[in-house]
């Protein structure tokens, strides 16, 4: 069972930078080359705990859904979302953030999964699977940092937040 951890160090308060996380909206601005979208469950705004998502897109041609649920929450510190249906056996995302003073955040990603199919799963992985999902997890984060480090989070996080309450 693969494990991709990566950290981002982000030049923004914790609050933020773990807003911005856990928000629908700009997952789907950082997977847009895969035309994912919330089509169920939270589709905009800021998901919370006990709360599902099902994402609709495409990947390796094959439109796919999948359903996730955020399983644990103690913000601003953490949340984990793990996969409920899709395409993997099971996935687990977790998401841990440290703040390294009043501006800057560390964050942190353990994204451990199980791919389908047994054997073959276990060869995608080693030729491509492990790889793809890494740089869309680099790539979500860099949107996170780029959002975190402008003035845009405000307005973002100012236009989530009158959606979910």
């Amino acid at each position: 069972m693969p494990e991709i951890h990566l950290q981002t160090i982000i030049q923004a308060p914790i609050e933020v930078c773990f807003d911005l996380a856990r928000s629908i909206d700009l997952h789907q601005v950082s997977t847009q080359h895969t035309k994912e979208r919330a089509v169920k469950g939270v589709v905009a705004g800021l998901i919370d705990l006990g709360e599902t998502v099902t994402w609709q897109a495409t990947h390796f041609g094959i439109r796919q859904q999948l359903q996730t649920l955020i399983t644990e929450m103690e913000h601003p510190v953490f949340f984990v979302d793990e996969m409920v249906t899709g395409a993997f056996q099971r996935f687990r995302h977790e998401h841990a953030f440290k703040a390294l003073g009043e501006r800057s955040t560390l964050m942190k990603d353990r994204f451990d999964y199980t791919s389908p199919f047994w054997y073959l799963g276990k060869l995608a992985d080693g030729l491509f699977l492990k790889k793809y999902m890494t740089q869309l997890l680099v790539k979500r984060n860099l949107v996170i940092k780029e959002v975190a480090e402008s003035s845009e989070w405000e307005k973002t996080l100012r236009m989530e937040k009158r959606i979910v309450k």
